[in-house]
């Protein structure tokens, strides 16, 4: 171990309106470290990632690096003494090419002084198949899908010379196989010397990848220690402060086997990503949507909400077919959708909270097109109540909440509407543990109330543990159904990648 820590963050404190975001916090990483750090969302995490990475000042405290303490911190300093930080919330231009995102800001110039493109593009060809990363570097970052896009930003973190690459949820949107070649990148980092903050809800990757782990909640560190002697539930119980005995809570309502389902799709297929898909869901039941990103899953779920236009097939409402031009057309069937990307597609983040929940049930809460301040309060405190949300915050601006309970707001947009089938894009993603098991309860309740749930995850521990029926995707088509009681991760995974399981 070195003499000093490379990176020591020591009594941080961090205030805002109202608010005590960080409350003397001391954090310290040492040279070929992979710390884990963990908290439920609002714990803290970013607003200290923030103040690392020069983009936030401390009220007070002392900041570290290689021993030497800094006095004035600003991002272009933190990059230059070798902070890499990668947000959770990618920083890409859609509109610029793969090469250009990566360079942005170092780009290299010809003897004339102008950008020399070729050089760019070369470079971040290397650096592109050094990280496993099939793309190529003209492709315009808007054509890519988001898993792709997270690994052109951690592209272009690594870039410079990095001494510790922090890294906010990096798997949030990544395969299991690109998850395995992000691994394989942080332990070649590692092994190279450079520390990486390794930030994840993921208990599975936590315990794969982190030597230490350190805990946060409520804007301070409550425990430091080795990944080797701990268990996920002691980290979860260090999290939230208290156990959480079942995750995913149990189904109290029998679903109906005889009725008629709520939603069915016959021989779907929508433009090219799309194929002959069938499945059906019935009322109180959750199915879930499972296979590789890319494998058509979103695809399909836009197409039933009329976001998609589908290019043959059938769409089911209570038995009858129906023909959506629209999402507003599926809105009045009976439809509720939550997608995946809450910020640039599930939410106003300039809004209100109290906004947010009501705008999708304008004319309920209006007369003559006059909006009824007293309905809309109403239904706002209502759903703040039912989802745990402080009242206080129903006024507040929703992009300043924490992501779970961002999620939670989307939820309640779509309740308020009393839908009878609910479509869920990974609606945990990014959510700490905490509020992930109270969005598992909420999801619980209104199955149980009969509405029909369809849930799109990439995670096998969540569509195992809340659906009641898999329906398994790979490369737009349906390739089988499992019941979800005794399945197993292994045997979703064979239908979702085509490779038989073996033989135990």
């Amino acid at each position: 171990m070195a003499d000093h820590p490379l990176i020591s963050m020591r009594g941080i404190v961090k205030k805002y309106p109202g608010v005590t975001a960080l409350n003397g916090v001391t954090l310290s990483v040492e040279p070929g470290e992979v710390m884990a750090l963990v908290g439920e969302n609002g714990a803290g995490k970013s607003t200290l990632l923030k103040i690392l990475a020069g983009a936030e000042r401390p009220d007070s405290g002392v900041i570290e690096i290689d021993g030497v303490a800094v006095e004035s911190h600003s991002p272009r300093e933190s990059q230059s003494r070798g902070i890499a930080v990668i947000y959770q919330e990618l920083n890409l231009a859609n509109d610029l090419s793969v090469a250009e995102n990566i360079y942005v800001g170092r780009e290299p110039k010809t003897r004339f002084g102008t950008v020399d493109f070729g050089a760019m593009e070369r470079g971040a060809r290397d650096l592109l198949q050094s990280l496993g990363i099939s793309v190529s570097p003209t492709t315009l970052v808007g054509d890519l899908n988001i898993a792709l896009r997270q690994m052109v930003e951690i592209a272009k973190a690594l870039l410079i010379d990095a001494r510790v690459v922090v890294m906010d949820e990096p798997t949030s949107s990544l395969t299991e196989e690109e998850v395995e070649t992000l691994f394989l990148l942080v332990r070649k980092l590692r092994a190279a010397g450079v520390s990486v903050i390794y930030v994840s809800h993921r208990m599975r990757e936590i315990f794969a990848i982190a030597d230490r782990v350190t805990v946060m909640r409520d804007g301070a560190v409550v425990g430091v220690r080795d990944a080797a002697g701990l268990t996920p539930g002691d980290v979860v119980q260090m999290m939230v402060g208290r156990d959480l005995v079942d995750l995913y809570g149990q189904r109290t309502t029998p679903v109906d086997g005889t009725a008629v389902p709520a939603l069915e799709v016959r021989d779907l297929s929508c433009g090219a990503m799309l194929h002959d898909v069938s499945f059906s869901v019935l009322p109180g039941e959750i199915v879930a949507l499972s296979g590789l990103i890319g494998a058509g899953r979103s695809h399909a779920a836009l197409a039933i909400f009329g976001a998609r236009k589908r290019r043959s097939g059938q769409i089911l409402v209570n038995g009858k077919p129906v023909d959506f031009n629209g999402p507003q057309d599926a809105m009045a069937a009976g439809l509720g959708f939550v997608p995946e990307d809450r910020k640039q597609q599930g939410l106003f983040l300039e809004l209100s909270v109290r906004e947010n929940m009501t705008s999708a049930s304008l004319a309920k809460l209006s007369r003559l097109t006059v909006m009824s301040g007293r309905k809309d309060r109403a239904l706002a405190r209502d759903y703040a109540t039912r989802l745990g949300l402080r009242q206080s915050a129903v006024e507040v601006a929703v992009g300043t909440l924490s992501g779970g309970n961002q999620q939670k707001v989307v939820l309640a947009r779509w309740l308020a509407r009393k839908p009878r089938i609910l479509i869920l894009d990974e609606p945990t993603r990014g959510v700490d543990v905490g509020a992930k098991a109270e969005i598992y309860q909420l999801i619980r309740t209104i199955a149980d109330e009969g509405v029909a749930v369809l849930i799109i995850s990439s995670e096998l521990t969540e569509v195992l543990g809340m659906a009641d029926r898999i329906v398994v995707m790979r490369e737009g088509y349906g390739v089988g159904e499992v019941v979800a009681r005794g399945a197993t991760e292994t045997q979703v995974m064979a239908l979702a990648t085509g490779v038989k399981e073996e033989a135990e």
